[in-house]
């Protein structure tokens, strides 16, 4: 998907009705950088979730070659430091205070022997306070930005969100009015990790691409599910959730779009075969043709294929005729975790949930808005 720098807030899945946007409630921001993009989303607290005020999206690709050297580039560094220091300014423009940023880093900075540097980096130079997540907490952020999207009609959900490292799945289960999450597991492939793996060949690009989804088959095969969820899938019972910017791109692939719309994306059910059918004329249109579309753009198209093999293989081990798209995910997460928090505490800013307590549960509002 294009780079979205400041997009108009609009009206979402989450943003609240005219009369109940809060005026008078503080701005929350979150910010997430990943292997792939730097991402901010500025929020106000409104009485079903929170209403978006600004966005930034940019692609940095700070793990761009740690597989091969356990470290970050100094390149990917830069990229990313000038992403970061351009949120800082728009924090400090809107005067967001530090208690109500949530900032987070994830696969690259834990996997690179250097991310903590890098971590300190960022804090000595932009005043930002980046903490490293565990994969268990980018999964739970993850259910928690995409829980309004779920199918209450539905026994089970597996949450698939593509990162450029690493690759989230948490297995939902039906639990009164809601969904409890019962299994989880980090996978270490990702959109970026994968397509250095497997660079695309001139010819041959349907072997090429089997093998990357089964590269990405074996990688999930070890996860500890109970066989009941199995079941449940396997009777039509249970769906996916897919989020990423490869999986929303798929779709924008897949309605025909001459520019990405999340308006039209995010939310969006796709049989298995229309997965299928957009992947498949993505593999036809070839590099050139994927730089050139409006839903991928140049900074994506070598990335693209790469999230539709992980897709296509968690959908071979977990078939499942649904498929949502969410155009929403961790930075959503973290919002709606501490404006909780902060309810919580009686509005006092920065009261930290202890470590394990859940953020909430149930099907409750909020979520939406990622440009990934």
């Amino acid at each position: 998907m294009p780079e979205i720098d400041g997009a108009p807030a609009g009206r979402d899945a989450r943003s609240p009705r005219r009369g109940e946007e809060g005026q008078g409630a503080p701005l929350y921001a979150a910010l997430d950088l990943g292997t792939n993009n730097c991402r901010l989303l500025i929020a106000r607290p409104a009485r079903d979730g929170f209403r978006v005020v600004d966005s930034f999206s940019r692609i940095v690709r700070l793990g761009e070659g740690i597989t091969r050297t356990g470290r970050l580039d100094p390149q990917a560094m830069d990229r990313a430091y000038e992403a970061l220091g351009l949120c800082a300014e728009r924090l400090a423009r809107r005067s967001i205070a530090s208690t109500r940023l949530s900032a987070v880093a994830t696969q690259a900075c834990r996997q690179a022997e250097n991310g903590p540097d890098f971590i300190e980096r960022v804090r000595s130079g932009t005043g930002l306070n980046l903490r490293i997540i565990d994969p268990d907490e980018e999964a739970r952020l993850s259910v928690e930005g995409c829980r309004n999207l779920l199918d209450h009609s539905a026994e089970a959900a597996l949450i698939i969100d593509v990162g450029g490292g690493s690759t989230e799945l948490s297995w939902l289960r039906r639990a009164g009015p809601g969904f409890e999450t019962k299994a989880w597991m980090s996978a270490p492939v990702g959109v970026v990790t994968l397509a250095e793996r497997f660079p695309e060949p001139a010819t041959g690009l349907d072997a090429w691409f089997e093998a990357m989804v089964g590269h990405m088959a074996a990688a999930v095969s070890s996860a500890q599910v109970d066989p009941g969820l199995s079941g449940l899938f396997a009777e039509g019972r249970g769906h996916l959730i897919g989020t990423s910017g490869a999986i929303t791109s798929l779709a924008g692939v897949h309605l025909g779009l001459k520019r990405y719309r999340r308006d039209q994306v995010d939310g969006l059910w796709m049989t298995r075969g229309q997965c299928e059918a957009a992947a498949t004329r993505l593999l036809n249109l070839g590099p050139a043709g994927r730089a050139a579309d409006g839903c991928i753009g140049i900074e994506r198209a070598d990335l693209v294929m790469a999230g539709a093999a992980i897709l296509e293989a968690v959908q071979r081990g977990w078939p499942s005729e649904r498929v949502r798209v969410a155009d929403r995910g961790l930075r959503e997460g973290l919002l709606l975790q501490r404006m909780r928090e902060d309810r919580a505490g009686g509005g006092r800013p920065g009261r930290r949930r202890r470590r394990g307590q859940p953020a909430g549960g149930g099907g409750g509002g909020g979520g939406g808005g990622s440009s990934t």
